[in-house]
Formats: C-alpha cells, sequence, structure tokens
C-alpha cells in the first residue's frame, strides 16, 4: 500500500501498534497472578525501562526497515502468539519479541538488511542472544514466513479502520487472552480457516 510510504501514517501505525502492544502485555501481566506462564528465551530479568511505543520507533528510525517489513512483523508477533499460547506477551518479553519480528520481517522481506550485531546494538541486547531469539522465534513460527498479499492487506485493513474508528482494540478484551487470540476477534478472517485459504487461492 503506497500510504505506508506516508511518514505521517507510518507513525499513527507505530502509535498503535505501540498501545495494542502494550495493552496486551499489562493485559497478561495481571493474568499471570492467576495462571503460570512460561518463561523462555524472551523473558527478560526485569521490564525494561523504555517504553514500548519508543522501543518500536527506535527500531524503525535505525532499523531502517521498509514500512512493509513492519507489517508483516506484526503479522509475525500474531502468528507467535497463536501457535505458542503458552508464551503470552507481558512486559518482561514484549521488547524481545518486537525486536526479533522486525528483524525476522526484514530479512524476509527487504531486499537490503542490516545483519544480527546490528540489530543487537538497536535492540539493546548481545549479538548472541539476537542470534539465540532469532532461531526461537523461527521454531515457534514454524517457519512460516510467507504472507499472501490477502493477508498483508487484511492487517492494513484492520489498522487502518482501528485508526479511523478511534476504537481501542482490547477494552472489552479479557484479560487472560493473549495478543494472537485478541487480534482474532478484529481481524476479519483466520489464516486457518478453509474459506480464506480459498479466497486466497482465488486472488
Amino acid at each position: 500500500m503506497a500510504e505506508l510510504e506516508n511518514p505521517i501514517v507510518m507513525n499513527k501505525i507505530i502509535t498503535f501498534l505501540s498501545s495494542l502492544v502494550q495493552r496486551v502485555a499489562e493485559s497478561n501481566d495481571l493474568n499471570s497472578q492467576f495462571q503460570i506462564q512460561k518463561v523462555s528465551v524472551f523473558h527478560g530479568l526485569t521490564r525494561p525501562t523504555i517504553s514500548i511505543q519508543s522501543y518500536l520507533e527506535r527500531i524503525f528510525k535505525y532499523a531502517n526497515c521498509s514500512p512493509s517489513c513492519l507489517i508483516v512483523a506484526y503479522v509475525y508477533l500474531d502468528r507467535f502468539t497463536q501457535k505458542q499460547p503458552s508464551l503470552p506477551i507481558n512486559s518482561f518479553n514484549v521488547h524481545r519479541l518486537l525486536i526479533t519480528s522486525v528483524m525476522v520481517a526484514a530479512k524476509f522481506m527487504d531486499d537490503m538488511y542490516y545483519n544480527n550485531a546490528y540489530y543487537a546494538k538497536v535492540g539493546g541486547i548481545s549479538t548472541a542472544e539476537m542470534n539465540f531469539l532469532e532461531v526461537d522465534f523461527l521454531f515457534g513460527l514454524s517457519f512460516n514466513l510467507n504472507v499472501t498479499p490477502t493477508t498483508f492487506t487484511t492487517y492494513c485493513s484492520y489498522l487502518q479502520r482501528e485508526m479511523l474508528l478511534l476504537q481501542p482494540p482490547l477494552d472489552s478484551i479479557d484479560s487472560s487472552l493473549s495478543l494472537g487470540k485478541s487480534l482474532k476477534l478484529h481481524l476479519c478472517f483466520d489464516e486457518d480457516d478453509p474459506s480464506h485459504k480459498q479466497r486466497q487461492l482465488a486472488v
């Protein structure tokens, strides 16, 4: 979508995505008091002091990835949470999940991208940790990196619609839901739905 190249539009997308992810993280933080959540390589010992929005703005600024890359990273993050329900996004893992999803998306989408060492510096972690996070994220996705034009357009449309309506996406969502489950209530399809796959084949 050409409008993604508009800096104003991208700033709105970053703001909305940051708000969305933060709401999910905060909800799952509360839910952790009642349900045991698995600790993974994405889990930090403490909550990062940088806000999610500032962190995402930093990644987009210094990683120099395409606007489309950010949308694909959003798709990957949603897929990851759906495939790994025992690893809900929370305040301890959200930053590492964001930097990893953007790096993987850039490698898959963009003709030119920085290496893991550079992304590690942008994300404030070591190169060795960045390497571990990438491998774990890929396995968590079952290496399902392809994003069809239909899927890409649908995620973009969802973001545009929510930004235009200015409706917070998670106000009425139960705090126990992961990002994947929450987003599925707002997206108009489930990627595993046979009817959606048929529509993809028809495109």
